[in-house]
């Protein structure tokens, strides 16, 4: 479930009156309007209010033709009908913002004499622009806001919105408005959080007081304001739990897919069968498949070839020429009797990427695809972006891609063809003709020990680091049915992933 999506949905059927039922005995907020303006102008005569404070105020009506109208201070009247955004209920008015409150005004500088803590001495807060910890920046002696307010973030996190009831000296581009008695603040910061989500708040990159002062406010009765603010603190717990629960259900898919990762590498994921071909049978093969092509001078005999097995003591030896040395210390877990470990180097090629300069690629398909970095992966496949006529570093169909510079660990096949890699690029190559879904569910399984490993400001890990991974290598029957099961496993873990949203 789309909670965000959610949660603008129920704004929007409370500033259009259809959270909560009208009661017909409500009375009316035309009354409430009047009660205000009367207000405001003895404000004004006992010096609470300046005259400019209330010059721009006006009456908003619907006329005989019933047509939404607006009458000026100086007399004039305006039909602003294609202004109204929607049709509210019978008792409902609308009014620009500034009919409705006291004050509206952005913060300042930072007081002269504060402290970022709270002493006896500097106990009022200081709010700025910003989401975290509330916007609060410090502490001083004099409050600017003495009355209950809402303050909104003018630029960042525009409209993240906040009630502050307790004095407080609002600065640096944080707006603040002070409603009218009568107007019931919870109310009005939702219509203002809900104008802002499907408004102008979305789409510049800043709110101004200018720009806010003549918003259009849908006003209800004062009874229902009540209601549909305790609406909406209900509405959101129910919200909350879902988002709660959601994020359970995620949390334990992650977990889900990591535990079944977690069992195929070590052998428990299906049963063994004692009749498959040891990995060993196929270990020897593909060693003696490497010595004809070293005779046939297709390949070169490398002097540090690898060869891991079990000494007679039951712990593990690798072969290094004629070096042999105890590595028990880097095997990560038990296997299977008909298993055994391989350093990734032993069947497969490494092909590490090289970057090319802004002249040797394009964006209109010129040429063969150029992969740069992890920006090219979504959700495990490869977005063609970039296309360049100079390749260098070719990967090929059927190739396993990781980054291995920036953000580290990011999987795909090569499903497409040849294509040119960046350095944030390694391509891990077939040769053998192994099982390369089975080796990507491997390299998912080490990816954090990976990522531990990655080093320099801009992470980033070396050829040996994947080269040298050691990797569990089951019959090559397993690794099919290992490779089907997951399959199966993480698309039933995707719908319900998917079904979330």
């Amino acid at each position: 479930m789309d909670t965000k999506a959610l949660r603008q949905k129920i704004l929007d059927l409370a500033i259009r009156g259809k959270l909560v039922p009208q009661d017909p005995n409500d009375e009316p907020a035309s009354v409430l309007l009047e009660r205000i303006r009367a207000e405001k102008q003895q404000m004004v005569k006992e010096g609470k209010l300046k005259p400019k404070d209330i010059k721009n105020d006006t009456i908003i009506f619907v006329g005989e033709d019933n047509l939404h109208y607006e009458k000026f201070q100086d007399g004039t009247v305006k039909c602003i009908e294609d202004e109204i955004p929607f049709e509210v209920p019978e008792g409902w008015v609308w009014c620009r913002l500034t009919e409705i409150t006291f004050e509206i005004f952005a913060g300042g500088d930072k007081p002269e004499n504060y402290s970022k803590t709270q002493t006896d001495e500097f106990s009022i807060p200081i709010f700025a622009n910003g989401a975290e910890n509330d916007g609060l920046y410090g502490f001083t002696n004099k409050a600017r806001v003495n009355k209950s307010a809402i303050t909104v973030s003018a630029r960042g996190t525009i409209g993240f919105c906040c009630i502050r009831h307790m004095p407080f000296v609002p600065i640096v581009r944080l707006i603040t408005i002070v409603p009218a008695e009568g107007i019931n603040i919870e109310y009005l910061r939702i219509v203002f959080q809900a104008l802002i989500e499907t408004g102008e708040g979305s789409s510049i990159p800043q709110l101004t007081v200018p720009g806010i002062k003549p918003k259009l406010i849908p006003i209800p009765p004062y009874s229902e304001q009540t209601r549909i603010s305790n609406k909406l603190i209900e509405t959101e717990k129910i919200v909350s739990a879902v988002e709660l629960n959601q994020e359970s259900v995620v949390n334990y898919i992650k977990l889900a897919k990591s535990k079944i990762l977690d069992l195929a590498i070590r052998g428990q994921l299906v049963p063994q069968d004692p009749n498959d071909e040891p990995a060993s049978v196929l270990l020897e093969r593909i060693r003696a498949e490497k010595e004809e092509l070293i005779k046939a001078g297709k390949i070169k005999r490398d002097k540090k070839e690898s060869v891991i097995f079990k000494g007679e003591d039951n712990s593990y030896y690798e072969k290094i020429g004629s070096t042999i040395k105890n590595i028990d210390n880097s095997i990560p877990f038990e296997i299977p009797e008909n298993w055994c470990f391989i350093r990734l180097k032993e069947l497969w090629k490494l092909i590490s990427g090289r970057d090319l300069s802004p002249s040797e690629y394009n964006d209109n398909q010129d040429g063969i695809p150029y992969i740069t970095g992890a920006s090219n992966f979504r959700n495990g496949k490869i977005e063609l972006v970039r296309w360049t006529s100079s390749p260098q570093v070719i990967t090929k169909q059927g190739d396993l891609l990781l980054t291995c510079k920036g953000t580290v660990g990011e999987l795909a096949f090569n499903d497409f063809g040849n294509a040119h890699i960046a350095r944030q690029i390694m391509a891990i190559r077939n040769t053998y003709g192994l099982n390369v879904e089975y080796l990507s569910f491997c390299i998912s399984f080490y990816i954090e020990e990976i990522k531990a490993v990655a080093k320099g400001l801009i992470p980033g890990i070396s050829r040996e680091d994947i080269l040298n991974l050691i990797l569990p290598i089951p019959p090559e029957n397993y690794q099919k049915l290992v490779v089907s099961q997951i399959t199966k496993s993480n698309h039933a873990l995707y719908l319900i992933e998917k079904s979330l949203s």
